[in-house]
């Protein structure tokens, strides 16, 4: 694409395998010289061999003899060596295939041509012969999980006199080529924005709040499978469309038709939203994405789509996408940086295991989160109810009663706090008082 000559000498693969891939791809290779080089017949041939000399020698000098040759027909700017490997198992020792490479480096340097060494490590995955001898070395590493598709990632080791990001990159290999995944720095993303307080459309739930939540600010919504995390997460939604904002949803766990079904059970009609192009919502595979690509795609809906709510449903597919517990949480942490530096209000959903009694959570992210509303079961006058609460809010003071709450086609209807009851968290509540505040019948 930038008009340069370039070379591809191949050690391994045949030209016709090297075009075939190239192809796969939708690449033509019509402005690349490919040059297949393998060992010359006459030391292949048993007659002409040398009994004084090892095989390895002669095809090892014989090697680098066919390269200079080529490189001098065609007059690259770019160079792609493909592999090492082939020489490094003619070299047989490390100083000489050291010297080797120095001796390849000096004369592409000469010429002053661009070049990529390819190493497939499977002689000696330890060598790093090649380190100090190269000006950049990129590692590339595929991860087999127990189940789910591999997992690709990259890593600059070196590269000199440039900064450059450390760490692992996950990347992606798709037709057109290489998709790379930077790993997100939270504090690169820096946007002015005003804190505004964003209202529900629940007043119960603004004064249980304290007003409503902060913009720029992460909510972690706790609790049971069932409880009603993920409508709870719609109605804020539905507030930022209603305030005609754009919103950004990515579902781990439920199927996206179920949940348009159940948030019409709202009133909310989601497929409206999304036509409209207030919505983007996103089904996503955890068995199928890495976390860099998860990050991608949530900086786009932020960045291009200008989403201003972001709900992530849920922790728990979310931590189904990585490598350890640790990775989850510093992952987790530089995403949620980002979306508030952005200005984006995040809820980040985490189902608890069990239903009532002592439950706990995959991960604890609690300290992370600026607000955390907990959601729970309890059982009173012989019915299963639900209660909510907000046991954490950084940015202001919030109502810290217990209150029971139902899910309608009202939406969210909170009652009374709960006084007369003493246990509500517990999911065993015991009466302590006169009578029990509890929602009628009729108020669903």
């Amino acid at each position: 694409m930038a008009g340069e000559s370039c070379l591809y000498i191949t050690l391994s693969e045949t030209e016709d395998e090297l075009r075939a891939g190239a192809a796969s791809h939708g690449w033509e290779l019509s402005g690349v010289r490919v040059f297949e080089l393998i060992p010359p017949e006459n030391l292949l041939d048993e007659n002409q061999q040398q009994s004084l000399l090892y095989s390895s020698d002669l095809e090892l000098g014989e090697t680098t003899k066919r390269i200079f040759e080529a490189f001098e027909r065609v007059k690259p700017q770019r160079v792609v060596l493909d592999s090492l490997s082939e020489i490094r198992l003619l070299a047989q020792s490390s100083l000489r295939y050291r010297r080797q490479i120095l001796s390849l480096k000096h004369f592409f340097a000469q010429a002053n041509a661009t070049v990529l060494l390819l190493d497939d490590l499977t002689t000696d995955m330890n060598d790093k012969t090649v380190h100090s001898v190269a000006y950049g070395v990129i590692r590339l590493e595929e991860i087999a999980p127990e189940y789910g598709a591999e997992r690709r990632r990259m890593r600059v080791v070196k590269y000199r006199g440039r900064r450059f990001r450390g760490g692992f990159h996950d990347f992606t290999i798709v037709k057109g080529g290489v998709r790379v995944f930077p790993r997100l720095i939270s504090a690169e993303h820096k946007a002015a924005y005003s804190r505004d307080v964003l209202r529900t459309e629940s007043g119960e739930l603004d004064t249980l709040l304290g007003g409503g939540v902060e913009r720029g600010s992460s909510v972690l919504v706790l609790g049971p499978a069932g409880t009603g995390k993920s409508l709870l997460a719609l109605t804020f939604v539905q507030g930022a469309v209603n305030r005609g904002e754009r919103a950004a949803m990515f579902i781990f766990d439920e199927e996206l038709g179920i949940l348009f079904e159940r948030a019409k059970g709202l009133n909310i009609d989601l497929q409206a939203i999304v036509d409209g192009g207030k919505l983007v919502i996103e089904q996503i595979d955890a068995a199928e994405l890495t976390p860099g690509e998860f990050s991608s795609r949530v900086r786009r809906c932020v960045e291009v789509h200008g989403a201003r709510t972001v709900v992530i449903d849920s922790l728990n597919g979310y931590q189904a996408a990585m490598p350890g517990e640790h990775a989850l949480v510093l992952h987790m942490h530089e995403l949620l940086q980002y979306l508030n530096r952005q200005g984006a209000t995040t809820f980040l959903i985490v189902a608890q295991h069990g239903l009532v009694g002592d439950m706990r959570v995959p991960v604890d992210v609690t300290y992370l989160a600026d607000t955390v509303i907990l959601l729970r079961y309890f059982e009173a006058l012989g019915r299963v109810r639900r209660a909510i609460s907000i046991v954490k809010k950084r940015t202001s003071s919030h109502e810290d009663t217990i209150r029971e709450f139902r899910i309608g086609s009202r939406g969210f209807t909170l009652g009374d706090p709960l006084t007369n009851f003493q246990g509500v968290l517990g999911g065993v509540p015991a009466l302590v008082g006169k009578g029990p505040d509890l929602l009628k019948p009729e108020e669903a």
